[in-house]
C-alpha cells in the first residue's frame, strides 16, 4: 500500500498500538504508527500512519486536540478514571454555575501534573507500570495549553459533559482533577472521545470493521501541506533520494516536490540548497 494516513474511529477497550497493528495487517502495510496515543478506555479519532507517513509523528505531536468527556464530582480514583480504585469521596454537590465560574481560571498555559497512572516515561519506564508495581512515581509538571473548556450539559447530579480544546500532551484526567480541586471536591473522568487532531476530524474516520472490509478512504499525503508545488527532474530526484542536496533558484521556504505525477514529499529551500523535510518515497 502507498504511504498515506487512515483515520480510525478507535473503540473503547483497545490500546492505540493494538488498533495500529489491526490496520497494518488489514491493509498489508510494511510499517504503521499513529499520531497521538489514546488511552485504552478512550474512544474516537486515531490517525494511523502507513509506511513513510510514520515520519510525520513528531510533526503532528504538536497539533491541537479536541475531546468530549464526562466528569463526575464527589469522588476520585487512583487512576483518575473508572479503571482505578476509589480513594476519596465527599458529599459536595456541584452546580453548573460553580463550574462556569472556575473555568476561566483553568484556561491558558498551565504547568499540568500528569496522572500517576499514565504512559509518561520515568527513566525509561512507563509511570503506570511503576504505579501498578507499588513503586513511588515522581512526575514533573509539563507546560500545556488549554484553549477552551465548554460545559455542554448536566447529565445528572454531579455528572457533567464537556468539550475541551487543548494542546498536545494534555491529560484530560488531570483537567478533571484540577477542576475538582478548584471546586473544593474530588473528580473522576468517566469517558473520553477525541473528535479532532490537527485538521483531522472524527466525522471522516472509519471503524476497524470497515477498514478490515476495505470500506475506507485514505488521506493522501500531498493534501496535508498547503505549499507551492515544484517539479524535479530525474537528476535532481536521484540526488535527493540519495541524501544529497540540490541547488535551485526557488525562494526560501517549504515546497511539495514532485517527479512527474509522483509525490516525493516536502522539501526545504535554504541558502540555495534544497533537501527533504519529509520524504514519502
Amino acid at each position: 500500500m502507498n504511504s498515506c494516513i487512515i483515520l480510525v474511529n478507535k473503540p473503547r477497550g483497545l490500546s492505540s498500538n493494538t488498533c495500529v497493528n489491526i490496520v497494518k495487517h488489514a491493509v498489508g502495510a510494511k510499517k504503521a504508527g499513529h499520531l497521538g496515543t489514546l488511552d485504552v478506555e478512550g474512544e474516537g479519532l486515531l490517525p494511523v500512519t502507513i509506511n513513510k507517513a510514520t515520519t510525520l509523528f513528531d510533526y503532528y505531536l504538536q497539533k491541537d486536540k479536541i475531546y468530549k468527556t464526562t466528569f463526575r464530582f464527589g469522588e476520585t480514583t487512583d487512576t483518575l478514571d473508572l479503571e482505578g480504585e476509589v480513594t476519596e469521596k465527599n458529599d459536595k454537590i456541584v452546580t453548573e454555575e460553580e463550574i462556569i465560574k472556575v473555568i476561566p481560571s483553568m484556561l491558558g498555559k498551565v504547568a499540568q501534573m500528569p496522572p500517576a497512572y499514565s504512559a509518561k516515561k520515568i527513566k525509561g519506564q512507563k509511570a503506570y507500570d511503576l504505579a501498578r508495581a507499588g513503586k513511588e512515581v515522581e512526575l514533573k509538571p509539563k507546560e500545556i495549553e488549554i484553549y477552551s473548556i465548554k460545559l455542554l450539559s448536566k447529565l445528572k447530579e454531579n455528572e457533567f459533559a464537556f468539550e475541551i480544546h487543548c494542546s498536545s500532551g494534555t491529560y484530560i484526567r488531570s483537567i478533571c482533577r484540577d477542576m475538582a480541586t478548584a471546586l473544593s471536591t474530588y473528580g473522576v473522568m468517566l469517558n473520553i472521545l477525541r473528535t479532532k487532531c490537527g485538521d483531522f476530524v472524527l466525522d471522516n474516520a472509519f471503524t476497524l470493521d470497515e477498514i478490515k472490509a476495505g470500506n475506507f478512504k485514505t488521506v493522501e499525503l500531498d493534501t496535508l501541506f498547503n505549499y507551492e508545488k515544484i517539479q524535479l527532474n530525474q537528476f535532481e530526484t536521484d540526488r535527493l533520494l540519495n541524501g544529497v542536496w540540490i541547488e535551485r533558484k526557488e525562494s526560501e521556504g517549504l515546497y511539495n516536490a514532485y517527479f512527474g505525477e509522483e509525490y516525493l514529499g516536502v522539501v526545504s529551500q535554504e541558502s540555495g540548497k534544497i533537501k527533504f523535510k519529509f520524504r514519502f518515497v
